[in-house]
């Protein structure tokens, strides 16, 4: 675990900070990634209208050393993806939703096994203690990423983890300002640089309260501030024009986060039968 994360996953999550020019240099590399592997430096700046020295800034803005790491990443992908049983591609085409299906379904694993291989036992042990010690935990999000934060705090209530999330951001911010040093913010934010978010994680620092960060990108602004992160994997970029956040890799952590608090909290299963045995008249 905690293995450098895939040439293609950092360049989907780092897409909306890259300026124009870089932003070629990733268009052209998911649309052309068999082909880049056996470029030069040159070749790529040629193909995708840029300089050498774009392409070589691109890269380290990527977290690689230089174009010859981030060509043996990509290799890597393009020889999985050819050693597959399944015939994929980045297409989706709503006269062949056989095939669509199949494409949507490798991307999604990928990010998935991508988000878990990038995991750090170490950190997220401590992320698991400061969670179950928590006095309160207040799930934190904005935009499209408030059912996750809604989930999350649902799922810990039934943990027997005092939990709060709230979908109007002026109540969330009125309840950040209540933490203290014994309680914890988790807050999820697929670029890091929501000045909402920021405001939050700033309130919550200065009252001494512990601020956990679910994030596409590792350089961001929240990351800077969040006492500890759990980076997350997309390939939205691959599938659409546009880039939107996917969910799917957030509400993973989420779950993993829940699964491994009910292994090592001996009273887990106490609660969540004394809360089902409340809501199963409503089930009948």
């Amino acid at each position: 675990m905690g293995e450098t994360r895939s040439a293609l996953g950092v360049i989907c999550s780092s897409y909306d900070g890259f300026f124009e020019a870089e932003k070629k240099i990733a268009d052209y590399m998911m649309e052309h990634k068999a082909e880049v592997v056996d470029m030069t430096v040159g070749e790529l700046a040629k193909a995708s209208g840029t300089s050498d020295a774009t392409v070589s800034r691109f890269c380290r803005r990527c977290g690689f050393k230089g174009f010859h790491s981030l060509k043996l990443a990509l290799a890597r992908e393009v020889l999985e993806e050819e050693r597959g049983d399944v015939n994929v591609s980045n297409d989706i085409d709503r006269h062949d939703l056989s095939q669509s299906l199949q494409n949507i379904l490798a991307n999604k694993v990928a990010e998935l096994t991508e988000t878990v291989n990038m995991m750090d036992p170490e950190n997220l042990e401590q992320i698991l203690h400061k969670l179950e010690h928590a006095r309160m935990v207040q799930l934190a999000a904005v935009g499209n990423t408030i059912p996750v934060a809604l989930d999350g705090a649902f799922k810990l209530n039934q943990l027997g983890i005092a939990a709060v999330a709230g979908d109007i951001w002026e109540s969330q911010t009125a309840y950040t300002f209540n933490l203290g040093p014994e309680d914890v913010i988790l807050i999820i934010s697929n670029s890091g640089s929501s000045k909402r978010l920021m405001t939050l994680a700033q309130g919550a620092k200065e009252n001494g309260c512990t601020v956990i960060l679910i994030t596409n990108n590792s350089s961001s602004p929240l990351a800077a501030i969040s006492d500890y992160r759990i980076v997350t994997a997309t390939r939205e970029k691959l599938l659409t024009e546009e880039f939107w956040f996917s969910r799917v890799t957030a509400t993973a952590v989420v779950e993993i986060l829940y699964l491994l608090l009910m292994a090592g909290k001996t009273d887990a299963v106490d609660h969540i039968r004394r809360h089902e045995n409340a809501i199963s008249p409503d089930k009948k």
